[in-house]
């Protein structure tokens, strides 16, 4: 418990100097309009938020964010786990990987536009392909470093095959899952506004694209904000919680042969 105090501590610490060093840095360029400080964004931020405006487009940016990343996250490990123990089908799969990963997200964003048109079936599919490879190549190394002997041992004591990936597979993948998840969000939520930016009507990159033809910079900060701190509560408040509980095991596993 102490010691999660004082993560937090450092957490909010941290935070807290890099608003500084913001405020600091406001001040010594003294252009408001340009570069405005915390205080000016933060009041946008609230004045928006009262009005109900920010809601109002935040709340589809999340729904396009959390589908986005559940389609990617599911191909890419259900392919990357087949890649990573089929080598024959990897031989034949890999070039594709290796596309997917080098195709710019602009392109495949216009395209993906330009096929299915202005809606947001295009906008998922768009932000979900660019992720997904990244996934695969991630999830594919976990499969390769997985333990063949402990699945053997698995299957001579009997553990049925659901049994086996809930307690032999899925925790040694644990961490390469939570690497892909982790990035996973981090780059898809910045897609996301990429394709609202282009051609959606709603959603902080929406706004952004609003404010940028307006040149006022201190709402299109105040948007951008918004929706870091949002992502900052999901990394601190879920994914890192997640991560610490499917790689407990590791840490027991440890204790174990320090104390033998």
């Amino acid at each position: 418990m102490h010691r999660r105090l004082t993560t937090t501590a450092i957490t909010l610490t941290s935070l807290a100097a890099l608003v500084l060093f913001w405020w600091a840095a406001a001040w010594w360029i003294d252009t408001p309009r340009t570069f405005p400080g915390p205080g000016r964004v933060g009041a946008i931020m609230l004045a928006e938020a009262l009005s109900g405006k920010l809601l109002e487009h935040l709340i589809p940016t999340l729904i396009r964010v959390v589908l986005a990343f559940g389609i990617a996250m599911g191909l890419g490990v259900v392919i990357g786990v087949m890649l990573g123990t089929m080598p024959w089908l990897n031989r034949w799969l890999d070039p594709w990987v290796v596309v997917a990963l080098n195709i710019p997200a602009l392109v495949v964003i216009v395209m993906c536009y330009l096929w299915i048109g202005l809606n947001e079936t295009a906008a998922i599919v768009a932000v979900s392909f660019n992720k997904t490879a990244t996934v695969i190549v991630t999830v594919r190394e976990g499969a390769r470093a997985l333990d063949r002997p402990l699945k053997e041992m698995a299957q001579v004591f009997g553990l049925s095959r659901l049994d086996r990936v809930r307690h032999v597979v899925v925790p040694q993948l644990a961490p390469y899952l939570s690497a892909a998840a982790r990035n996973g969000l981090a780059i898809i939520w910045k897609l996301v506004l990429v394709v609202e930016f282009l051609g959606r009507p709603d959603g902080i990159g929406f706004q952004i694209h609003l404010y940028f033809q307006l040149f006022e910079v201190a709402y299109v900060m105040a948007y951008a904000l918004a929706f870091i701190v949002v992502m900052l509560g999901i990394e601190y408040g879920l994914m890192q919680r997640i991560e610490a509980r499917a790689t407990r095991w590791r840490r027991t596993v440890a204790l174990d042969r320090t104390v033998v």
